[in-house]
């Protein structure tokens, strides 16, 4: 019986092998037409080896029978359905084959998306390869039913998303021509895609886009205005903001902060602003507390871009702030993070606006304005505002003085450590005094300047913020050679392409990670009624 079957499983290979040759020989293929649907008809056999070898003889002929284009492809998808692991191999390596005929690619690009999911590393390399053979004949059909998937959130999108980042992404100088005709092409299909994606996964497409060269360096405000409007969809700036909806929170922060870089090239940040004033500031005091620091910070690094008019509208609620955590005495303690990100707002905000602290904080500042506000007596706020510095200082420095003497300690404690663990941990207490410490220099340097009657406002970003990667200090000089500029901090005057240090550091870390703890993983918010919770982490 078992010798019999093998015999008839011979016979019917050599007959597909016969059927091929004839076919390869003939000159006018098309007399030839029952020769191919013979091997067509092989796929419904019992033979293993002569399916595989119909899935080498189907893509091989298959334009030269465009009448039995439907039937070949059926037989190719029932191929790649089948349990041999050698004959879905051979289908899926000779798909490439079929999409050069452009009315199957979308076809073929969605059949060979799904069967992404592979367990078999052999399989999903074949998958990858045919992938990419496809994507180059034909780069608008192939990636629009890729996309389809990640845009209706179906259970094959994170696959595609790893296979869009892995191997489409890089090779975009390669496949996106004509240029800009592509890159504008891949944008539309990434602006549907986002509307429902992971924190991690929107900043992969952003990351992507911000690569094109429609949104470069050289490119028009317009551009850099439409990927703001699709970090501030992103962010749900037109919901209601709700204190309980983590989630939101989380989202606002990490969008903004991802704005930034984009901001730097004149976008606008008024929504994210008027968000900030008339949505959060309201509902403050009941953000959960560990959620209030990445707003602070979120809002202090976006600061040194926020326009004019902008400013004015924020800074009242930045006082109201301000006061509100700083004391108007000494006191054991201060919240260093907050009053160092409200100072670091306030100064930058004040700059571009300098005569709205006049009504603010009782400073005298002549713009010639009629919003100077001269005749107007706010010396009761001037009062409250300086003895809330300096009650704040005094507090500052106490704190500095503690923490100083206790900073002399932990190379001691490290040395005597017994463990690892116990060395770890040290470490990490001598990395938070050190951030501290950082953080109490600033708002000393922050708030000196601001008891005067007409004080000048830090505007220049001569302060990086203690969180923040700290400027490297300059290599020493040797005697005779030519002294190296003066440091500027990492936050010095501008270069000549009109970027200072400071904002280049805020670009490269909005676009490292946003986040040291990187982004929620978490699915998306659940539009159109599908309900993912997204699950964005706020940056620390």
């Amino acid at each position: 019986m078992a010798a019999a079957a093998a015999d008839a499983d011979a016979a019917e290979v050599e007959r597909l092998y016969e059927l091929g040759e004839r076919l390869s020989s003939a000159k006018d293929k098309s007399e030839h037409a029952a020769d191919y649907e013979a091997i067509i008809a092989a796929v419904k056999g019992q033979s293993v080896k002569a399916k595989q070898l119909a899935a080498q003889l189907i893509p091989r002929f298959f334009r030269s029978f465009p009448a039995l284009a439907t039937r070949a492809m059926s037989a190719m998808f029932d191929l790649v359905e089948m349990e041999e692991l050698a004959i879905r191999i051979q289908a899926i390596r000779g798909f490439p084959l079929l999409g050069k005929d452009t009315e199957f690619v979308s076809k073929i690009a969605d059949i060979l998306g799904q069967l992404l999911t592979s367990e078999e590393n052999v399989e999903r390399d074949a998958v990858h390869k045919a992938l990419m053979s496809l994507i180059r004949q034909d780069v608008k059909n192939s990636l629009q039913p890729l996309f389809k998937h990640v845009e209706s959130g179906s259970e094959i999108r994170e696959k595609i998303i790893c296979f869009l980042r892995d191997k489409v992404f890089p090779l975009k100088a390669e496949l996106l021509k004509p240029q800009a005709e592509m890159e504008r092409f891949i944008t539309d299909l990434i602006k549907k895609s986002v509307q429902d994606v992971t924190g991690s996964e929107f900043e992969l497409f952003m990351g992507f886009l911000r690569s094109l060269s429609i949104f470069g360096d050289s490119a028009p405000r317009e551009s850099f205005q439409e990927l703001i409007e699709i970090i501030q969809a992103q962010a749900d700036l037109d919901s209601q903001f709700n204190v309980s909806d983590i989630d939101h929170i989380e989202r606002w922060s990490s969008c903004m902060y991802m704005a930034l870089p984009i901001f730097m090239r004149g976008a606008s940040s008024s929504k994210f602003l008027n968000y900030f004033v008339k949505q959060i500031v309201p509902a403050f005091e009941k953000i959960p507390e560990e959620k209030k620091l990445d707003l602070l910070k979120t809002i202090a690094a976006s600061s040194p871009y926020a326009a004019a008019q902008d400013s004015r509208q924020l800074l009242p609620s930045v006082v109201q702030l301000l006061k509100k955590y700083m004391p108007g005495k000494k006191v054991e303690d201060i919240n260093h993070n907050y009053v160092e990100c409200l100072l670091y707002t306030f100064h930058h905000l004040a700059h571009k606006t300098p005569n709205t602290t006049n009504s603010l904080c009782g400073y005298k500042i002549v713009t010639g304005q009629p919003s100077d506000r001269l005749g107007e007596d706010f010396s009761e706020h001037y009062k409250d505002f300086t003895e809330r510095l300096t009650g704040t200082e005094e507090t500052v420095r106490a704190a500095s003085k503690r923490l100083t003497q206790g900073m002399a300690d932990f190379n001691k404690a490290i040395t005597s450590a017994k463990t690892e663990e116990e060395k770890t941990k040290i470490k990490s207490d001598q990395q938070t005094a050190t951030r501290t410490m950082r953080s109490y220099n600033n708002i000393l340097a922050m708030t000196h300047p601001l008891h005067m009657k007409s004080p000048s406002f830090i505007g220049d970003k001569k302060i990086t913020l203690s969180w923040m990667e700290q400027p490297k200090k300059p290599a020493a000089t040797t005697a005779g050679l030519k002294r190296s500029q003066p440091a500027t901090n990492g936050n010095g005057p501008a270069s000549k392409k009109g970027r200072g240090g400071m904002q280049n550091q805020l670009v490269n870390r909005a676009f490292e990670g946003l986040s040291h703890g990187g982004r929620g993983s978490g699915r998306g918010r659940g539009r159109g009624g599908r309900g993912r919770g997204r699950g964005w982490g706020g940056y620390r």
